[in-house]
């Protein structure tokens, strides 16, 4: 068994091969050749919860699972709020492969499907970014999507302001392009192209009424049925897409609770990525749309992603051999 530390996972796990490693997963999911169950989570004290995400990878031959837990207040404790493992196991054999550093992979794989998503559904001409976080989400998404569009100014909010005016300090230099704190979401919002919504809110942060025409959004925060970003007048005026139905149904409060309000019905979800990846559904319909790609995280993501680092590790000499 080979255990890769969070470290050299993110040396081999960069932005843009994960981005072509999770292209490549979703559409496999979308045709069958990946399977996952639904996440099972244990809710622990002050809205901490403990998850278990199994899958498989039919054409890679290997399954496996991602055990992690997710404690939102971390951010004020300066730890990471997602943290754990994926373990990786021949899925011929039984074997187990690998354990991989869990909080890597979450950091990159959201991103690179949040950049997958951009890359269909933004407009070709979209150069403004507002992100709405100052975590490593937000640091992350701020590396994907100039990946894949021509971003040149940036904005950022976060409810702590001087967080977010560091972040834009910080982040200005690394990627060389225009980032400024804002005051508010409206602020970072009103003129942006693409918008990454990377919060811990349960409540709506982000309104309809600030939204312009034609913009994308990667909404990525809120994970659990009674929790959103988005209100409603935004989820019910714009194209939606996600990443997999079942889990939306289940899990995404940004699609359930305009559901339940009645404010749109349940065919509302126009498919889900790897639909659009193999092209079964449509994207977006005119460059007025406004769209939303909602992200919750997928098992087999995580084993894809997994799967990558392992090969890689092996041909490099990475990671510690170890006997189990």
């Amino acid at each position: 068994m080979l255990v890769i530390n969070g470290r050299e996972a993110a040396g081999i796990l960069t932005m843009g091969s994960c981005i072509t490693v999770m292209e490549a997963v979703l559409a496999d999911l979308s045709e069958g050749d990946a399977v996952q169950s639904l996440r099972q989570v244990l809710p622990l004290e002050e809205r901490n919860l403990l998850g278990l995400m199994p899958g498989y990878l039919r054409r890679e031959g290997v399954a496996g699972a991602k055990m992690i837990s997710i404690f939102p207040h971390n951010h004020g404790q300066s730890l990471p709020s997602h943290q754990g493992v994926v373990a990786l196991f021949d899925a011929a054999t039984g074997v187990l492969l690998a354990v991989v550093d869990g909080q890597s992979i979450t950091a990159i794989r959201t991103a690179a499907v949040s950049a997958a998503a951009t890359k269909l559904l933004a407009r070709e001409d979209a150069e403004s970014l507002a992100i709405l976080g100052t975590g490593e989400q937000a640091r992350s998404h701020l590396e994907a999507m100039v990946q894949v569009r021509g971003i040149n100014r940036a904005k950022v909010w976060g409810r702590t302001p001087a967080k977010a005016r560091e972040f834009a300090a910080a982040m200005s230099s690394r990627w060389n392009i225009e980032i400024t704190a804002a005051l508010s979401v409206q602020d970072a919002v009103m003129d942006a192209d693409i918008i990454c919504t990377a919060t811990a809110a349960t409540e709506p942060v982000l309104h309809s009424a600030w939204v312009k025409a034609g913009a994308h959004i990667n909404a990525i925060g809120a994970c659990r049925a009674h929790e959103r970003e988005l209100d409603t007048a935004l989820v019910a005026g714009a194209r939606l897409y996600v990443d997999r139905i079942e889990s939306a149904i289940h899990e995404a409060g940004d699609y359930l609770i305009p559901l339940s309000e009645g404010a749109i019905t349940a065919d509302h979800i126009t498919g889900e990525l790897g639909g659009l990846l193999t092209g079964r559904i449509p994207g977006r319909g005119s460059s007025s749309e406004i769209t939303i790609f909602k992200g919750l995280g997928l098992a087999v993501e995580d084993l894809a992603a997994a799967f990558h680092i392992y090969k890689q590790a092996l041909a490099l000499h990475k990671g510690v051999e170890i006997s189990f």
